[in-house]
Formats: structure tokens, C-alpha cells, sequence
């Protein structure tokens, strides 16, 4: 069999039929991407909306940084814009970004594989070879995924092994800080397994091979490659769709980061992902988004750096892309937090008039001033589809929630 590593090509083969997380075939089937489509001069626009907007934009507020943008989806021309070339912290917003660029990318049926692999056979509960984990980048590979590998293995019969018990991984050290984060703002221990470095994974190995009565010494649990000869005994995929949501749902900043080292890990298997992964999405932004604003900064995949700079009119322009490739935009449409439903907006904008009307991301750092923002997608007053940003910074994060939910009631009234 040939030798494989975490960067082979079945890494990345990916089952057409991914509903559920644990399936027992590979495949792949990416389909070719629209391009988004030409205006639609024959639509108008809402004249009503755009007045409302410019009024909204112009009544006194507290100071700060204010823009906000609207672009009519069903028309395909833009409403109303205000400051929305300033270049403002954009906060988890960003996750709209490296979450469509990631989608793109990879495709939504994309899964995280996990291997396990055999080397030998086992003969009267003796394996005279090696038992193998090839791990990826799976963001939620867990304990209780570890048990299952460990149980997998104990259906073959085994209950010791005299070869080695191996940990191939595709990192090696734990996760780090990304420049300019607070060191409050990410709890390292909620990354996956895989990102936390060899020893947690191998500590995790042995301890659940041991409690499946699978005996092996401690000197043969080694993170190496692949031996040569082994064979897949069991696979597990968990599909992008699953982290994704954590993403925007529940604003998951270890999620978000994992799929930058995942970006980083397609379009450089051998370099720094984190690197890779953040470059790709300034190539996304300048290249594919037409974005070329040299204000416009990208220096994570979450948003907790408040370096990242973003516009409002850059934040519409992936809503738009979002919505030009159907796949995308139906998972954008299931997982954004809606209105006074579920996620971020959960408590937010539960009026009668909004509730489960505005699908949206929050992006909100409250240092070092605050920083707020909102993107999203609703149903505008004639019934055509808007996509819609509004961002603040150096004002509080209160007071620009006010003009977040405002702004919504202006769209829909």
C-alpha cells in the first residue's frame, strides 16, 4: 500500500452524501461556482427605503466611527450607503469572511477526516504490528472521539499490541496567541485535541486504548508517519457544516481559527497555516470580492485582532458573493443567528417587530473601546431581498446596538 501522511490526497476526498458526521466512505464532488450575476437595470430600488436610510443616517447619535451600507440583492444595485468606505474594526464579522472564504474553498460538503490505520495481523488477541491515528485538523475531535478510535480497534480482536501505537499528526505544537490578541480573549482549552500538541494527544491515546483493555508500552505510544503495509480499519468525517455554525451561531473564536489553519493547510500543506490561511483571505478579499481598498487589514480568521479594518461596503460585498453561489448561501441562511431566535441575536432585537426577521453576524470587542458591528441579510419593505452592514467603534457597545436594531426596523417597516 502506498505510504500516506496527513497531507495524502484522501485527506481531502469527501463523501457526496454528508447529512450526518460519521460515514464510512470517501469521495468528492465540488461543483463549479457562479459567478455573481450582472445588475438588474429593469428592478428598481426602494425609494421610500433609501430615503428612510439617508434620514436614519443623518439624526444625531453619540460620537464614534458610524457606517452603514445597503444593497438591494433582488434589484442588484446598491440603496444607501454611509461612510462605507471607512475602514473600521470589524470584530467577529470577520468570521464572514474566513466562514465564505472557507466555503469556498473547500465547498460545503467538505469533511475533517480522521484515520485509523492497521498494520499486521492479529493473531489470539496479539497484534505483531502497529495501530496508527491519522489525525487532521478536525476543530472537535474530543475525548469521546479518541474512545471511539480506542473501541474500533478492540472489535479487530487486539488486546495488545506489540508494535507501536502511532499519533500521525499534522501539528505537533500547541496552538499560540495570535499577535495582537488580549490573552483574555481565547480559552486555549476549548481548541480540539489536535491543536493542543503531541503529548495531549498521545496522554489521550494511551489512556483510551487502556481503558478498551488494549495493552501496549508506554515507550511504543510515538507520534511518527505512516508505516508502510498499513491499512484503513475505520474513518470519521465531521463536516464543515458543523463548525461553520459554531462560527456564526455562537461566534466560536477556536473554531474560526481552526478553519483558517485549515484554509492555510489546503493552500500550503507544508507551511504555516495560520500564515497561509490569513493571506488567502486577503487574496479573497482583494481578488475575488474586488475589495482592493489598501485600508482594508486582515490578521486572523475570528476577529479578536483589532487590527482587523473592515468596511461596510467589503462586509455587503461577501454577503453578495454569499448569496451568488447557492450552496453557501443556504448554509448562511440556516446558520446565521436570527432575530430574538437562536444564537448571538438570541436576546437581541426580540421585539414583535423584529423577531425572526434579520439573519445576521455580531462582531463586538469591548476593548479598547468599544466595537460593534452587524451583517446580514432580510427581507426589505417591497419584498425584495437586502444584504446590509452597519459598523461602530470608539462609541459604546450599548449605544451602537441601539442604532443596530434602529437600523434593522428601518429596513423592514
Amino acid at each position: 500500500m502506498k505510504r500516506i501522511t496527513p497531507t495524502y490526497t484522501l485527506l481531502y476526498t469527501v463523501p457526496l452524501l454528508l447529512i450526518i458526521a460519521f460515514i464510512l466512505g470517501c469521495g468528492n464532488s465540488k461543483k463549479k461556482q457562479n459567478a455573481p450575476t450582472t445588475q438588474n437595470k429593469d428592478v428598481p430600488i426602494d425609494d421610500t427605503l433609501k430615503t428612510a436610510l439617508e434620514e436614519f443616517a443623518h439624526k444625531p447619535r453619540m460620537k464614534g466611527n458610524f457606517a452603514l451600507y445597503v444593497y438591494d440583492l433582488t434589484a442588484q444595485k446598491p440603496v444607501y450607503g454611509y461612510n462605507e468606505n471607512l475602514s473600521i474594526p470589524s470584530a467577529s464579522c470577520l468570521k464572514l469572511l474566513s466562514g465564505v472564504a472557507g466555503l469556498h474553498l473547500l465547498g460545503t460538503r467538505y469533511a475533517y477526516p480522521t484515520y485509523l490505520f492497521m498494520r499486521g495481523k492479529p493473531a489470539n488477541g496479539v497484534l505483531n504490528g502497529d495501530i496508527t491515528l491519522a489525525g487532521g485538523l478536525d476543530p472537535q475531535f474530543d475525548e469521546s472521539d479518541m474512545q471511539r478510535f480506542a473501541q474500533m480497534t478492540r472489535k479487530q480482536g487486539i488486546t495488545k499490541i506489540n508494535g507501536k501505537l502511532i499519533a500521525n499528526l499534522l501539528l505537533t505544537s500547541p496552538i499560540k496567541s495570535e499577535e495582537h490578541w488580549y490573552p483574555w480573549d481565547l480559552s486555549f482549552s476549548k481548541y480540539s485535541m489536535f491543536y493542543k500538541g503531541s503529548s495531549k494527544v498521545l496522554n489521550s491515546l494511551k489512556a483510551a486504548f487502556r481503558a478498551q483493555g488494549i495493552s501496549v508500552a508506554d515507550s511504543n505510544i510515538v507520534v511518527d508517519r505512516l508505516p508502510k503495509g498499513s491499512r484503513c480499519i475505520y474513518r470519521y468525517y465531521r463536516p464543515i457544516t458543523f463548525v461553520t455554525e459554531r462560527m456564526f451561531q455562537n461566534s466560536s473564536n477556536t473554531q474560526a481559527t481552526s478553519l483558517l489553519f485549515t484554509i492555510g493547510h489546503r493552500v500550503s500543506p507544508h507551511g504555516n497555516y495560520a500564515k497561509a490561511g490569513v493571506n488567502y483571505l486577503r487574496a479573497f478579499l482583494r481578488d475575488t470580492l474586488n475589495m482592493k481598498d489598501t485600508a482594508l487589514v486582515v490578521h486572523d480568521g475570528c476577529g479578536l485582532c483589532t487590527y482587523n479594518h473592515l468596511s461596510t461596503k467589503a462586509l455587503v460585498a461577501i454577503l453578495k458573493y454569499a448569496y451568488s453561489q447557492p450552496e453557501i448561501y443556504k448554509v448562511l441562511m440556516k446558520q446565521l443567528p436570527l432575530s430574538g431566535v437562536n444564537g448571538t441575536l438570541r436576546r437581541e432585537m426580540a421585539s414583535e417587530k423584529l423577531r425572526g426577521k434579520i439573519h445576521a453576524k455580531t462582531g463586538t470587542l469591548s476593548h479598547p473601546y468599544g466595537i460593534s458591528s452587524l451583517a446580514g441579510y432580510c427581507t426589505g419593505r417591497n419584498g425584495h431581498q437586502l444584504a446590509f452592514s452597519i459598523m461602530d467603534s470608539d462609541m459604546s457597545v450599548l449605544d451602537a446596538r441601539v442604532l443596530q436594531k434602529k437600523l434593522c426596523e428601518v429596513l423592514i417597516k
